[in-house]
């Protein structure tokens, strides 16, 4: 299977997303490679899950991170609201997959994807920040002769971030012009914390929750102001994969699925890279590592890299560069190595990757370091997010951390 760079060379391909007839090891595949562990996935659903359970939110997460069928139908099976999406194609994406709700956490503006996503306005939510994008939103549903409302968002944004109404007087305009549009049923706030902050510093956690606490100052000024509609249920929507605890402390206490303290509303987080979780940006900041309770999130995804050139003493060239791994949230982290000779992997200790190229990481080792050509890396990642969109299938592993992972299975992205 040639055009999945995973796939064992010159051999009878893998079914993707389906097992292999015989259980292979990772020495069946060529390096570079990044691997799932389904013993992580497995935990990291079931703890997210959980976790939403008990801190009363619901989950839409952001399908970017994966984009692959199989999660988001595990997501949806342990109990996921629907799909988040970031663009019209990812929109399309979902709905060819049978997503029944789909949340596009972004402004909708192109009049031909308007019209192309006009016919699906049922099962999608959109969002809004502006007067004129909600009159385009509005045109483009009207050429389309669009039949049912489409539930739009007014989102939220703050000083420095991403998109977002400037402010909670700016996004009551938003919000009256979607209000009277009757092409579009104003459905709630939508908002990102994620980027107003990078770190879990103090004052990083104070902006996230000052931001939070206009979140329902909107929110309850649109009740207030009788801008909802009189039927259906309202969603608050925020989270990434960073500060979910801080959403759901401030935005929970407002959700009311069953309407029993009047209008129904509904809280999402959308963590994405809660799935895999990662060793590095993620590992760092989630909820689970800032005192939060339970054993928390596992690393489900890895690199894997063979040792091409050791030229140096304390210099190991291996196969894994920026097309196979990311790099964007912090270099891979150098976690054991496998002896070409046979054994376990073992910890490798005093390693480090200094550098990327675009097919090679430089590795700095202690001089008496035991490693030789043929040798093969595993690499803790950081980022999911920009580790999947590199890989059109990744072997699927019973446990990475195993003394001699096997692939089970195989799993598909599509990423256009």
């Amino acid at each position: 299977m040639a055009e999945y760079k995973a796939m064992p060379l010159g051999e009878p391909p893998l079914t993707v997303d389906a097992p292999a007839a015989e259980p292979r090891t990772l020495a069946d595949f060529p390096t570079p490679l990044v691997t799932l562990s389904e013993k992580a996935l497995a935990h990291n659903l079931r703890t997210m899950s959980a976790w939403c359970a008990s801190a009363g939110v619901g989950l839409a997460p952001h399908g970017k991170t994966t984009m692959s069928r199989t999660l988001w139908q595990r997501q949806l099976d342990a109990g996921a609201w629907g799909i988040t999406v970031a663009t019209p194609w990812q929109a399309t994406v979902a709905l060819d997959w049978g997503v029944p709700r789909i949340l596009l956490a972004n402004e909708l503006v192109q009049p031909a994807a308007i019209r192309a996503l006009a016919p699906h306005a049922a099962r999608l939510t959109v969002w809004a920040d502006s007067i004129r994008a909600v009159e385009l939103l509005a045109d483009g549903l009207g050429d389309a002769g669009a039949t049912v409302p489409l539930a739009v968002l007014v989102e939220l944004g703050g000083a420095g971030g991403r998109t977002g109404a400037r402010g909670v007087p700016a996004a009551l305009e938003v919000a009256r012009a979607i209000a009277s549009a009757p092409a579009l049923r104003l459905a709630g706030v939508g908002g990102y914390e994620g980027a107003l902050a990078h770190d879990a510093s103090t004052a990083s956690l104070e902006r996230v929750r000052a931001y939070l606490a206009e979140m329902v100052r909107l929110h309850r000024e649109l009740d207030a102001q009788g801008l909802y509609p009189a039927e259906g249920e309202v969603l608050l929507t925020a989270g990434g994969s960073a500060y979910f605890d801080d959403v759901a402390a401030i935005l929970a206490p407002l959700r009311d699925p069953e309407g029993a303290r009047g209008r129904p509303v509904d809280v999402l987080l959308r963590s994405g890279a809660y799935i895999t979780h990662d060793d590095g940006f993620y590992r760092g900041i989630t909820p689970f590592s800032r005192g939060g309770s339970g054993e928390g999130l596992r690393a489900a995804i890895h690199g894997w890299a063979t040792v091409l050139s050791r030229p140096e003493p304390e210099l190991v060239l291996v196969d894994a560069g920026k097309r196979d791994l990311p790099y964007d949230e912090g270099l891979p982290e150098v976690q054991a190595v496998r002896s070409l000779r046979g054994g376990p992997a073992m910890p490798f200790a005093g390693a480090a990757v200094t550098g990327i190229n675009d097919q090679h990481a430089f590795i700095r080792v202690p001089a008496d370091a035991v490693i030789e050509v043929g040798d093969v890396v595993r690499l803790g990642l950081s980022h999911p997010c920009t580790a999947f969109d590199k890989w059109r299938a990744l072997p699927l592993v019973d446990d990475a951390l195993a003394d001699d992972p096997r692939v089970i299975g195989v799993i598909e992205t599509c990423f256009g």
